[in-house]
């Protein structure tokens, strides 16, 4: 069942930083115009490795790395709205090394583009949760006696998105 009241996946712990401007949304981590911010605080591109941010705003919001000109061609409803960055420091901090190889940097470009997968599904409402229930007979009636239950999972794939490996003999369950 749909998980009506997820925490935003930005509020984790993140490699990436996603700054992000638009009219009518907060989105990501902070509002304000990627360059202003970034010379805020002192980094240029090369101090960096980022990804572009797009937005697909039509019945529903959509985030992406890639822009949504098959769905979009004229742009009415998508644009860059902004970047998920995380700084050449940070990344020699997290992944342990002085130097960022081509392996390193297919790393984190591989977490960023996660990063913003999951904060699609957060966007887009794909966050799902289950209840197990059993019922029992009793004398006068049946009862409904809770057997487990928990939300916040990302994604529609029991498979992936981890409801499969948290519900004990999920297959016996499969039916819902």
């Amino acid at each position: 069942m749909p998980d009506n009241d997820p925490q935003s996946p930005r509020e984790w712990d993140n490699l990436g930083t996603m700054i992000c401007t638009h009219s009518r949304y907060n989105l990501g981590d902070t509002q304000k115009d990627p360059v202003e911010y970034l010379t805020e605080l002192g980094l240029t591109a090369k101090d960096i490795v980022y990804l572009p941010l797009y937005l697909y705003d039509h019945s529903g919001l959509t985030m992406s790395t890639g822009d949504f000109k098959a769905f979009d061609p004229q742009g009415f409803d998508s644009g860059l709205v902004g970047i998920i960055y995380v700084s050449k420091e940070k990344i020699k901090s997290e992944y342990n090394v002085k130097r960022i190889t081509k392996k390193t940097l297919e790393k984190v470009y591989s977490m960023l583009n996660s990063e913003v997968e999951i904060y699609n599904d957060y966007l887009s409402g794909n966050v799902w949760g289950f209840t197990l229930t059993e019922e029992i007979q009793t004398e006068n009636q049946i009862i409904e006696n809770l057997i487990d239950s928990c939300y916040g999972f990302y994604g529609s794939d029991p498979d992936t998105n981890g409801i499969k490996d948290h519900v004990e003999n999920f297959e016996k369950f499969e039916d819902f």
